[in-house]
Order: structure tokens, then sequence, then C-alpha cells
């Protein structure tokens, strides 16, 4: 067996990249520079300024009208319509539409004309695995993902444990330490530094890997760089066993992305599945307490409607999108009222 890491690496790495949240003095540095740029009122030792809690922004992950089989102009046309800010699509779809002959440079335009921007990007790059070979080609793939994002204006995307996230994918390979992983997603931190876009370490709830939010948590501290993020999900959180309390461990600015949704009470998390996602309130997920709970710690992020349900892919797209910002933006500012009450309690 391999033995651990110690204390003091653990300790060490946290110190390094600032991902857990401080015990004794508040954010850590890196949330001190994300918000250098409040203004010198809200700054001040004035009580009502601190209080103030700024509406998250909401984007419209793709997925959510994934049957309707959209092209990517498509898609930024009914998300700019129902009122998102900002669109998180597919890699696939952007490279779709590139290879028929499309343009990046013309969905950037239509972004800018729509008012929206991009959250991020889903990309599937093998960048985890344990082939040395397999594992180039996937961090070659991460890099021309990132060149993408990177030229449509955005400056995050996510990166998944794909190539370890189901038992069949292990058994073939082998298992692969936490420290291991934290090794290969510094190797990612490094080629998005080189691009200008982080590669966010993204919870999969049903993957033997990052399935925990102390596996999330460990991974981003012990890869020791300092553009370490993560991108929780609430049915990830769910699916993979995790208190949603736990959140409260993680540095709020090291999640500029976050997957809303909902899910209900059936089935349990053992077979629980995407296609079981619902809108947020329609479930059992305590998210305007957790939402209030981020809020309060410092989070200003986005938060990403991901769904895969069917059924909504039924219904016309425009219902679905509208419905679905409607009720991410009810649920967020229930929890942006809760958290300015608490902000000046």
């Amino acid at each position: 067996m391999t033995q651990g890491p110690s204390r003091r690496q653990i300790l060490g790495a946290a110190t390094a990249t600032g991902l857990l949240s401080g015990m004794h003095h508040g954010r850590s540095a890196f949330a001190a520079e994300t918000h250098a740029g409040r203004s010198s009122a809200e700054s001040s030792n004035d009580p009502t300024s601190r209080a103030s809690i700024s509406m998250p922004k909401i984007s419209l992950n793709t997925s959510t009208i994934r049957g309707h089989q959209l092209s990517v102009p498509e898609q930024i046309r009914v998300t700019a319509d129902a009122g998102y800010d900002a669109i998180e699509p597919w890699i696939k779809d952007l490279r779709g539409f590139v290879d028929s002959g499309g343009k990046l440079s013309d969905l950037k335009r239509q972004l800018d004309d729509s008012g929206i921007g991009i959250a991020g990007a889903i990309g599937f790059a093998k960048w985890i695995v344990n082939d040395a070979q397999e594992r180039q080609a996937g961090l070659d793939e991460a890099r021309r993902d990132m060149e993408m994002v990177r030229e449509l204006g955005g400056v995050v995307m996510a990166a998944p444990p794909i190539g370890a996230h189901n038992e069949t994918a292990l058994r073939d390979s082998g298992p692969i330490e936490l420290e291991v992983i934290a090794e290969r997603y510094r190797a990612l931190l490094e080629i998005g530094d080189e691009v200008g876009v982080t590669p966010l370490l993204e919870l999969w709830g049903f993957s033997p890997t990052l399935s925990r939010l102390g596996e999330l948590a460990y991974v981003s501290t012990a890869a020791a760089h300092p553009s370490a993020a993560v991108l929780p999900d609430f049915y990830h959180i769910y699916k993979g066993g995790n208190s949603m309390t736990s959140l409260a461990m993680i540095e709020a600015s090291r999640m500029p992305l976050f997957h809303i949704n909902d899910y209900p009470d059936q089935p349990p998390p053992a077979t629980i599945a995407d296609k079981d996602r619902v809108f947020p309130g329609d479930g059992v997920c305590p998210l305007v307490d957790t939402i209030t709970m981020l809020l309060n710690n410092g989070f200003a992020g986005t938060f990403s409607l991901e769904l895969f349900n069917p059924e909504y892919w039924k219904r016309p797209v425009g219902e679905v999108t509208q419905e679905g910002f409607t009720k991410s933006k009810a649920v967020i500012e229930q929890a942006v009222v809760k958290a300015t009450a608490n902000s000046r309690s």
C-alpha cells in the first residue's frame, strides 16, 4: 500500500493553494486578490456597505437543452432570450460548429451582441488516466479545448475525471492514488496557465474517484498550484453521499463556477441518475440554505444550470430555458436575501 501524505505535506499544500477556508484569518490571499477591485465604500468600516450581498450570475449549461439538438448559434440565441447572463457550451458542439465551417470569431461576436458571456465549457479530455501516451493525448486535447474557450472570451472550463469515472475504466488501467491525481491535475493547470484558461476540478458523484468533496479538496490542495480551483454540483454532492455543509471547508473564491440543479427524494443516491435532475426548487435539495452559506462565505462565482432531464427535451426549448432561468433566479434571490440578513445581524 502506498504511504499517504504526511500532515505537514497536506498543510503545506493547503497553504500553497489557499483552497481550504481559513479558520483564524478569514479569506485567503487568493480571495483578497479576487475582491480587490471593490469600491472604497465596500471596503470601509460602514456596516451597511459590508453587508451588501450581490446577486450571482446565472448561466445555462447546454446539457439542459441537449435533446433539442440546436446548433451553437441557436443555443446562444435561446440562452440570451431567456435572460441568462452566460452560457456554458459543450466542447463537442463547438468542435462540430467549427468542423462544419463555422468561425469562433462569429460566435464571439454573437455573444457580445447578445450581452452574454461564456461561463466555461464542458470537455472530456483524459488528463487523469494511467497510460502515459493516452494521458499526453488527453493533455493535448485539453489544450485545444482551452484555446477554443479562450477565443470565446472564457477563462475557466470543466475538468472532470473522465477515464477514471467508473469501475470498468479503473479495472482496465489500475487504481489511481489521490496524490497521483494531484500531480496530473497540476500538469493540466500548467497548460491552463499557458493558455489563460483555468481547468476546474469537477466533482462527479458516481465516480470511484473525485466523488467526495474531501477528495476534491485534497487533490486541488495537493496539486500545490496557485490556480487550482473546483467545480461542485448540487446533484453530484448528493449522488456522492456528501453533506452540503462540507462546502464550507472550501475557500469560496476557489469555486468560480457551480452547477445548480435539484433532485427528487426518490430514487436514493445509490440509483439516482442524471436524468432525474429537476429544476431548482422542484426537488428536495436544501438549495436556499446552502447558497446562503456560500454567499456568506464570500462566493462570487456563477451558477450554471445543468440538467439532463429527457422530459424537458420534449417541451418547446423556449419554455425550458425560461423556466430554468426563472426557477434558478428565484432560489438564488431567496438566498441573497437570507445572506444579506445574516451579514447585517
